[in-house]
């Protein structure tokens, strides 16, 4: 997520006349910044504060002060002379470049904006390709981002309902030995999903949606033989899939609907000797259009600094066995 930053700066000498030139007639001046470039200027006479986009916040206090000086020459400054110096310095371009760039997801609930050029680049690609990969360490965002681009399809009518999948393998743990049907057993496994539904919906809002089938949470098993039109589908965990599970879950996809597989390969809870089938898709599919692949790093968690370390120190350790 992007984050603004405030800069501050006193403009001089100070002289209420020159001021008052660098504002225009009821701040117009300043309001035409604001305006053109997506920030906030604030002053309390000669001192002042912008708020906004680092780079840009700092490329207009220059143009301000280069303004400024003007003004102190005794020149009159115009709408047309201000826009003409946001013009010299590109602010405008830059601006509308990064504008195009930065994607931002907005829920009922919440206003997501990816952070860093791999969740940007994902997002993006979600909205663009029918079926797309997400692959990487645990904390990149891959699910929570996901599941945000579904919430927001749902309510723009582009999809009927949205489907969570998981396949039914789990880390050390039997299901056998768990209460219930196989849906009650693996629904404690699916919780990371709900719990980003709950995020951006609200809990009443998510059990509506699922008593109403419009949201539905499934184990991979209940896939087969379905055919999904109109819906945004998610499967999780996807390195515990096999080849032929994956071929299967990647064949539901139908008509208006839209596919996310996220999954990290350092994390394989299959028995041994059984290939995973993100592994299988990463090669088969990589150059088939219309079908993208998001490669998360260990930079791109979003959790604790340690998990970062974490997740580098397990890499390098995975890389130095292997040699």
């Amino acid at each position: 997520m992007t984050t603004d930053t405030a800069v501050r700066f006193t403009l001089e000498p100070d002289n209420p006349s020159d001021l008052a030139n660098l504002c225009g007639q009821l701040d117009e001046h300043l309001k035409l910044i604001e305006q053109r470039l997506g920030i906030q200027i604030r002053n309390r006479g000669n001192d002042f504060q912008l708020v906004g986009d680092h780079l840009t916040t700092q490329a207009v206090t220059e143009v301000l002060r280069d303004l400024y000086r003007e003004a102190g020459k005794g020149i009159q400054l115009t709408p047309d002379l201000v826009h003409l110096s946001l013009q010299q310095a590109d602010l405008e371009t830059k601006a509308a470049a990064k504008a195009r760039d930065q994607v931002q997801i907005k829920t009922r609930k919440a206003l997501i904006k990816p952070r860093g050029e791999n969740q940007n680049s994902y997002v993006r690609s979600i909205r663009e390709l029918d079926i797309n990969f997400g692959i990487g360490p645990a904390g990149t965002g891959k699910t929570f981002l996901a599941v945000a681009c579904a919430v927001d399809a749902l309510e723009r009518d582009e999809v009927r309902r949205i489907l969570l999948v998981r396949p039914a393998v789990e880390a050390g743990e039997k299901l056998g030995f768990l209460p219930g049907d196989l849906s009650q057993k693996i629904d404690p496994y699916l919780r990371p999903l709900y719990d980003a539904l709950y995020e951006m919906l609200g809990f009443d809002t998510v059990t509506r949606l699922i008593e109403r089938n419009v949201i539905e949470v499934a184990p991979l098993a209940y896939m087969r033989g379905r055919t999904l039109n109109h819906a945004f589908v998610i499967l999780d965990e996807s390195q515990n899939t096999t080849r032929e599970q994956m071929k299967m879950f990647l064949t539901r996809i139908g008509f208006g609907s839209s596919a996310v597989i996220t999954g990290d390969i350092t994390q394989i809870d299959l028995p041994r000797g059984t290939e995973s089938g993100l592994k299988h898709a990463m090669r088969v599919l990589d150059n088939v259009d219309g079908i993208g692949f998001t490669q998360f790093q260990a930079k791109d968690v979003v959790r604790h600094p340690l998990v970062q370390r974490i997740v580098r120190a397990y890499d390098k350790h995975q890389s130095e066995t292997e040699s």
